[in-house]
């Protein structure tokens, strides 16, 4: 047994300390760790994201194209961030996204569902499920769910497309591989 444990661990990937493992479900369907990148701000480590698709890529528009369940982790490594840090992060992400004015209220029930705070080692994962729509969970309570793919393609496009939190968030989570 406990080799079977060890070997489940192999698969896994670290960063920053922070272990995801290889693989997770979503909407009853397996997603594959695509990759790992660390959120910085001022040289400070906030989170670690994690990406989860059905199929590898290192394509980022494909990946937020793509109407297949997956998952974005956001693994919380800094002390404490509050909800108006986390609020305006999500406000900065929106803000370059085509679509954002169309989906304005769906961004504000989302961010009425933004903690007090987190802290370290907590998480916030966004699943989405086609016909579903995207979730927002909180240590595995679903703290939402905005219906239809356009909205993920807003979530998705926060932390994948032109302008992300940061270059290497992005080209960690688009890695193609969890290793």
């Amino acid at each position: 047994m406990l080799a079977l444990l060890v070997a489940g661990h192999l698969h896994a990937a670290t960063l920053a300390g922070v272990t995801l493992p290889d693989s997770a479900t979503v909407a009853g369907q397996r997603v594959e760790l695509n990759g790992l990148g660390l959120r910085e701000k001022f040289f400070v480590d906030i989170y670690v994201g994690g990406l989860y698709l059905s199929h590898r890529t290192t394509d980022g528009a494909g990946a937020i194209a793509a109407d297949e369940p997956k998952r974005v982790v956001m693994h919380f490594i800094y002390s404490k961030v509050t909800r108006e840090q986390m609020v305006e992060t999500f406000e900065e992400g929106f803000a370059g996204l085509p679509g954002v004015a169309t989906h304005r209220a769906d961004i504000d029930r989302m961010i009425a569902w933004v903690p007090a705070q987190v802290v370290a080692g907590q998480e916030i994962v966004f699943d989405y499920s086609p016909g579903k729509g995207t979730s927002m969970v909180l240590d595995g309570k679903v703290l939402g769910t905005i219906p239809g793919a356009e909205f993920m393609k807003l979530v998705w496009g926060i932390y994948l497309g032109p302008h992300p939190p940061t270059e290497d968030l992005k080209r960690g989570m688009l890695r193609g591989s969890a290793s």
